[in-house]
């Protein structure tokens, strides 16, 4: 068996009553949404139309919200229905994020994700799922793609069809019959605060005016200055799944794993000395920021309390899982360092220097590819993150080292080898940010969108600042000044400030932009 949804456009009079049976159904909380209906109107006075598009989880066959849920709360079932289980979910939201389609919310009353699940007890009672009976014009459509008798196989065999973002991969089974390219395509329509019925608040689409533009003078443009320009006049707010401890977090891990990452490593090589800055200090520092990102990532969860659950039945194939174990295992392994030389066990501390490299690089890109699993957010997709993590990474590090190196006396070669450290890992950072992931062209619409809202929207204070006081004063810094501490102290600072600039934008814009 293979279920899906078929809505035939061409019946549909946009009544709500699909949104009202799903409410009713599973009861469904005020202000989230398992069905929705989205309103589009097209034209000049008095040649206007208005469009309806009924919109609800695609029940893709190949999920993206499956492979990235760490607890298996979100999962596929046989016949072919995207199911979830509110028992197993922490609130992590990275469902809400893989999600390219806005499909999936957090209950604000269990604060576990939800979605059309298709009605999944009474399929199981062979029933038809509440907005498919309460449909007064038969324009939903269930049934079993892999039954050619059936209703929804007889349409999709003999009328033209369309589904939403097809270039996603996630093979949506949610088809549309006559669907209206402004209505299906996300961010086509100008979209305002003030719609139909309601006023959008200020966490919903009020944050993006859209449409998409994909390049000057463009589709986007001609729009906003045409009367006739499609217009969203009815939709329903989603909220930003992550918020300020995620940016928080990724630079208190860069810190974490740059400052062992290159005490062990250059211990280990022989290019620094083994003084106690860098074979006590830092691992204690690295162990602190890393406990630090622990917190904040559980800070961050709707069910804080669940999160052990990530360890006690894991799903490998969220990144998140294997981002947990990373970052256990490296505060372990810190942990253990630390007490071996505070025990003056020196061959221990040895023999555990560059397995601490290889889980400090780990826990510094392993983000890269959580991000990629976050279908919903094309500008995360970036090839170049896992390689812009490891060198921010590097630049924390050598930061935090110069700042604790303030407080002791270091040998001019030591210091030297820190600073250049520190105005490599500076440059390079410039390079990927402003010669990479901004200035070569993004891969969809939505990415260079966000991107957009990065360099010269929304966003762009906290871009150009990170660039300016975070990376090209500091560099200059450095070069001027290499063997002054108050230079040092104010590069190393203002790169960190900078670096949570970045990672502000970075991790907030593409959330801004609609999927829906």
């Amino acid at each position: 068996m293979n279920y899906a949804f078929l809505i035939d456009n061409r019946k549909c009079i946009g009544c709500h009553a699909c949104s009202t049976a799903c409410k009713a159904e599973n009861e469904v909380p005020l202000g989230v949404h398992r069905t929705w209906v989205k309103y589009v109107e097209k034209g000049t006075f008095p040649d206007t139309r208005r469009y309806f598009q009924v919109t609800r989880c695609n029940h893709c066959a190949k999920p993206p919200c499956v492979p990235i849920c760490p607890t298996t709360a979100m999962y596929r079932r046989e016949d072919g229905i995207v199911e979830f289980d509110s028992q197993r979910c922490i609130g992590c939201k990275a469902c809400l994020q893989a999600c390219p389609y806005d499909a999936i919310h957090i209950d604000p009353e269990s604060g576990t994700a939800a979605k059309c699940h298709f009605c999944a007890h009474r399929v199981d009672a062979g029933l038809e799922p509440a907005c498919v009976i309460v449909c007064p014009v038969h324009a939903i459509i269930s049934g079993d793609l892999e039954e050619p008798r059936s209703e929804i196989a007889r349409l999709l065999s003999t009328q033209n069809v369309a589904v939403r973002k097809p270039e996603q991969g996630t093979r949506p089974k949610l088809f549309y019959i006559e669907a209206e390219e402004s209505a299906i395509s996300p961010g086509f329509a100008t979209q305002q605060s003030a719609q139909l019925w309601s006023e959008a608040p200020a966490w919903g689409p009020s944050d993006w005016r859209g449409p998409i533009q994909t390049a000057p003078g463009r589709m986007a443009d001609a729009m906003l200055r045409s009367a006739a320009a499609p217009r969203e006049t009815y939709n329903v707010p989603h909220r930003i799944p992550w918020h300020w401890q995620v940016p928080a977090y990724l630079v208190t891990k860069a810190l974490g794993s740059g400052i062992f990452l290159i005490a062990a490593a250059g211990v280990a090589l022989g290019v620094l000395p083994p003084v106690t800055l860098f074979t006590t200090v830092a691992p204690l520092a690295a162990l602190f920021f890393i406990a630090l990102t622990g917190a904040l990532l559980v800070g961050d969860l709707d069910r804080p309390e669940r999160f052990w659950t990530i360890l006690t039945r894991p799903q490998w194939r969220s990144w998140l899982t294997r981002g947990a174990f990373i970052l256990f295992a490296y505060a372990l392994l810190l942990a253990i360092v630390s007490l071996a030389q505070m025990l003056g066990q020196d061959r221990i501390v040895a023999e555990l220097r560059w397995p601490g490299v290889l889980l400090a690089v780990l826990s510094g890109v392993y983000t890269a590819f959580l991000f990629a699993q976050a279908e919903g957010r094309d500008l995360w997709q970036s090839p170049l993150l896992s390689a812009h993590l490891l060198v921010q990474a590097v630049m924390a590090g050598a930061a935090g080292l110069l700042l604790l190196g303030l407080f002791v006396e270091l040998p001019a070669a030591t210091l030297a080898f820190l600073v250049w450290t520190f105005g490599l890992a500076l440059a390079g950072n410039l390079l990927l940010t402003v010669g990479g992931e901004f200035a070569v062209p993004h891969a969809s619409a939505v990415a260079s969108a966000a991107a957009r809202m990065i360099t010269h929207g929304r966003y762009a204070p906290h871009y150009r600042g990170s660039i300016a006081g975070g990376l090209l004063v500091p560099l200059a810094l450095v070069i001027a000044r290499p063997g002054s501490s108050a230079a040092l102290l104010l590069a190393g600072i203002l790169s960190l400030a900078g670096l949570l600039a970045y990672e502000w934008a970075f991790v907030f814009a593409p959330q801004q932009i609609p999927n829906s």
